[in-house]
Formats: structure tokens, sequence, C-alpha cells
């Protein structure tokens, strides 16, 4: 009798012992991670700012919670074109939002190709910029209700087709055309292709639909409506598109230009599309549906777990590991979606490496997170004002693209 006695009360010691343990672990995590101080700004729109402690500097971090069923996300480039910077905040001013982010990363320098995305950038179901390197991507997906976004590594490829199975896959789309390349420009890019004149431009006409089944995100047919009129800075007009062939490609392409200036009877005519190939195969359709998308790098958490992909995406381990200011979104286990700026390279904060924003974002619920534009780029505009501290002596930078919060309307 004695010794069962003694059995069962060993035993409720250990779950005692095991129980103490266990809030000690969740205590350590507080204190580590102590919990926001959320205030609601519009329905489904929470902001909070944290100062914390992070390996051993102090950091100022701003952060956005957002109920999908209550506001909408949007991509948009700035000046509405394909190349050119604007600050966060304008961009956001102007289409009328609450909140907004700075989103890809770009070219960055004095040509007149700043702004160029670098990376996969689709707004409005328009693919602006081609993916690099299988980068982590953003997809977005709004409905009347909700809603709905995605990420992936992503990559896309364009196609002429040309007659019954030729097909030509350009080098790149609203971007530079360098030596040896065939690149193409869509209306919305800019007035005109920019080009230099050691090469030829053929425009086409085109009728676009949306497939009904997931194989592209756009399908088009094209008539030509002129060729080598000029060889360079052609005009683009509305529901045209150039596809420009630098000279020394020439051989390279000339069954499409020989099919464009002298098209045969039984010619089918041309075809162009974008397929979206998603390294998660399951999540093809979405992206294929997306209506925006906007590509970071790296991925930081997947399914939960912390997973940064930058050997595979072709970044470096100084960018990861050296503390600089950030830019990340999340997708957190509430279904509610998660945007965070951290300051950095001032003495009030010090800006994050990957590893340390991964645990921080783990911490407060994310179960997929990517990295985006960061250092002078970092930006969070809230509310008609700009909240962080953005680390450029002049202040706010222009960027290529932001992610923009709104309402929905009841």
């Amino acid at each position: 009798m004695a010794k069962n006695i003694s059995s069962a009360r060993n035993k409720q010691f250990v779950k005692i012992k095991f129980l103490v343990s266990v809030l000690c672990v969740l205590c350590a995590s507080v204190v580590n991670f102590p919990a926001q101080d959320w205030k609601t700004l519009k329905d489904g729109i929470e902001y909070a700012e944290v100062t914390k402690e992070i390996s051993g500097k102090s950091v100022n971090i701003n952060l956005l919670r957002l109920d999908l069923k209550k506001v909408r996300l949007d991509v948009h480039h700035a000046m509405d074109a394909a190349i050119g910077t604007e600050k966060t905040s304008s961009i956001a001013t102007r289409h009328g939002a609450f909140a907004a982010i700075n989103a890809g990363f770009f070219r960055l320098d004095t040509s007149i190709w700043a702004g160029d995305a670098a990376g996969a950038l689709m707004v409005d179901g328009r693919l602006l910029s081609e993916s690099v390197n299988n980068r982590i991507a953003l997809a977005i997906r709004n409905d009347n209700a909700k809603t709905e976004v995605d990420f992936g590594h992503l990559t896309t490829e364009t196609f002429i087709g040309v007659g019954v199975d030729t097909v030509f896959y350009p080098s790149g789309i609203n971007r530079e055309r360098k030596l040896g390349e065939l690149v193409l420009y869509k209306s919305g890019f800019a007035e005109t292709t920019l080009t230099d004149s050691d090469g030829i431009e053929v425009a086409f006409k085109l009728q676009c639909r949306t497939p009904e089944k997931s194989v592209s995100n756009e399908y088009c047919r094209g008539e030509v409506s002129s060729i080598g009129e000029r060889r360079s800075n052609s005009l683009i007009t509305a529901n045209e598109l150039i596809v420009s062939v630098s000279k020394n490609p020439f051989e390279r392409f000339s069954t499409f230009i020989n099919y464009a200036k002298y098209p045969q009877p039984s010619f089918e005519g041309f075809r162009f599309g974008n397929i979206f190939v998603v390294g998660d195969k399951s999540k093809h359709n979405f992206f294929n549906k997306a209506e925006d998308i906007v590509a970071g790098v790296p991925q930081l958490i997947k399914n939960g777990k912390i997973d940064i992909t930058w050997q595979e995406e072709k970044s470096s381990k100084s960018f990861v590991e050296t503390r600089h200011p950030r830019t990340a979104v999340a997708k957190l286990k509430d279904g509610k979606f998660l945007m965070i700026t951290v300051d950095g390279r001032t003495e009030a904060s010090g800006g994050i490496g990957l590893q340390d924003l991964a645990e921080y974002l783990l911490s407060l619920g994310a179960i997929d997170a990517m990295n985006l534009d960061g250092g002078g780029s970092t930006t969070m505009f809230v509310d008609g004002k700009v909240v962080n501290k953005p680390s450029d002596k002049e202040g706010e930078r222009k960027v290529s693209d932001a992610i923009l919060v709104t309402p929905r309307k009841k």
C-alpha cells in the first residue's frame, strides 16, 4: 500500500515538474518576443510599433496585421508604367490606399531604365517583368468577398508561337534589350521601346483572352501591323506588342522575321502567352489565375518552419546575415496577412539579419513568409504618413513598386 502511494506521488511530481518546464519555456518565449500592442486603425487593419533588442542591438519594428475579408491588396508600379520610380507614399496616395509597403527589388541607377523590376512582377493580370532565378514570389487574388494570397518559387515562361510548331522564347519583357537578345515590349511599358538602333522591331496588334484552363495566365493572337519601319524606339500603342530583335541574333530568329514578312497561305498566325511554373505544383493554378504577383528574395518561412532558401535563389550569405533595414510579408496561422518593416543603419535601430527576422515572424504566427526589398527602400505608409524611419539621408526613397492596402467597401 505504501509503495502504491509513493509511486503515485512520484508520478504526480513528474507531471508537475513537466508542466513547470513547459511554463518556463513559454515564459522564455514571451520574454524574447512579447505580445504586440495592436491598435485597430480601421475594420480589418491593426497596427503596432515595437522596439526590442535583437542579437544585442535595439531595433524599431512597424507591423500591419490585415484581415483579408475586410481589406484588399493590390500591387502597383511607379507611375503606373513598367519602368520609373516613385515614393511608396506617392503610389499609395495616387491610388487612394490607406496603407502600403515598398515591395520588389529593382534596377537602382540614374538611367532611363531605373525602376525596372528585378524579378517577376504582374499588375492587374499584365506581366510587366519576367522571373529571375526561380525566386520566391507573392501571388494575390482579389474577389468580391475576400483576398487570397500564396507564396511560391516562380519561373515565368513567355512564348511566341509561329505557324504550327515553331516556338521562340524571348530573353525578357519590358526591359533593356542587350546585344543578342529578343525582348518583348507591351502597352503599358512606356510610350516607346527606348531601344537603340542596332536591331529590328516588329509590331503586332493583339487579341487576348484569359484561358479557361490554367495553361497560362494570358493567351493572345497577333497580326503584324508593321515591320522594320523603325529599327529602334518604336511607338507602343494600345493592345500592341513590339518584338525587338538585336542585330546579332538575326540568323537565330530568321524564321520569325521571315514569317512576319512573308506569311504563308497555310499560316496560322502568331501566338503569345505566359506560363507560370511554380515549384510546388499544387500552387500552379493559383498563380496562373492571380491578379498581382511580386517577387522577393529569399523565402523565409514555409509551412510553419524557417526555411531560408538564399542559395536556391542565388542570393548571398552576406545579404542574409548582415543587419539591414528590411521589409517582409507573411501569411499567419489565423489566415491574416502581416506586413513588417524593420528600421536600420542608425544607433536607434540596428537593422536585422534574415534568420532573426524569420524567428520573429514565426513568433507572430507566420506559416509562410518572404523577404522584400529592404535597405534604403524600406518604407511603411499608414493613414497619410510614413510611419517608419527610412535609412537614406535624403529620406524616403523612390522605388519600383508597392503593395497597397485598401478597406473593402461595405
